[in-house]
Formats: C-alpha cells, sequence, structure tokens
C-alpha cells in the first residue's frame, strides 16, 4: 500500500512540486541580475561620483572636464550592466535547460534501481 501511494505521489503531485521549485529558482535567479533594471539603465553613468552639474559661472575647462568624466562613466556603466546582462542569460539559458531535463527525467528516476540490478545482473560494468 505504501509502495502504491508513494509512486502516486510521484507522478502526480511530487512532480508538480517539482517543477513549481524549478519555477521558483529560475524565477529567483531573474530576481538575482534583476535584468529589467539592467536594460532600463544601460545608459546611464556608473556611479558618478565626481561630476558634478556645472553652473553657468564655470569656466569652459570645468566644463569639458565634467563632460569627459559623465562620458567616461556612461562608458562603464554600458559595459559593467552589458557584461552582466551577457551573464544572467548565459546562466538563465544553462538553468533553463537543466530544469528541463531534471522535469524529463523525474519519471524515470524510480526506475533507476530496477534498471541497476538488471544491469548488475547481466554483467555491465563502468
Amino acid at each position: 500500500m505504501a509502495i502504491v501511494e508513494m509512486i502516486s505521489w510521484w507522478y502526480t503531485r511530487g512532480w508538480n512540486v517539482f517543477i513549481q521549485k524549478n519555477k521558483s529558482a529560475l524565477s529567483n535567479t531573474l530576481d538575482f541580475f534583476s535584468m529589467n533594471s539592467l536594460i532600463r539603465t544601460l545608459f546611464k553613468p556608473y556611479r558618478q561620483i565626481s561630476a558634478e552639474a556645472a553652473n553657468a559661472n564655470s569656466s569652459l575647462d570645468i566644463k569639458f572636464q565634467m563632460l569627459i568624466d559623465r562620458f567616461i562613466s556612461r562608458f562603464i556603466g554600458f559595459f559593467s550592466r552589458l557584461f552582466i546582462l551577457i551573464t544572467g542569460i548565459f546562466i538563465i539559458i544553462i538553468g533553463a535547460i537543466c530544469s528541463l531535463c531534471l522535469i524529463l527525467s523525474w519519471p524515470l528516476i524510480p526506475l533507476l534501481p530496477i534498471a541497476g540490478i538488471v544491469l548488475s545482473i547481466t554483467g555491465v560494468t563502468i
């Protein structure tokens, strides 16, 4: 009776729980990399510490230096966010492929002990 209940749980509720946990893991990965925020702020400056706003009385040299500071800050921000985006996309794709493989192999896991016994009886070694 317990074996029937275990098999019943494995192929119904257990499979659904496993799928939901995989979805949650992918969702957490998306949230960790915060792709929406990275895309939205892709061209924003990166920690613009010294680039203050120039006022009307500032000299041309100061205004030019501030322009260059902002440009470098945006350049660094763009490439750092782009690197994180590419890394995040790669990790999400790898995670989705692994999750799909695990979800598809879920029904076969209870058969592995039987396959192991059959292989050992037939003399297959690793």
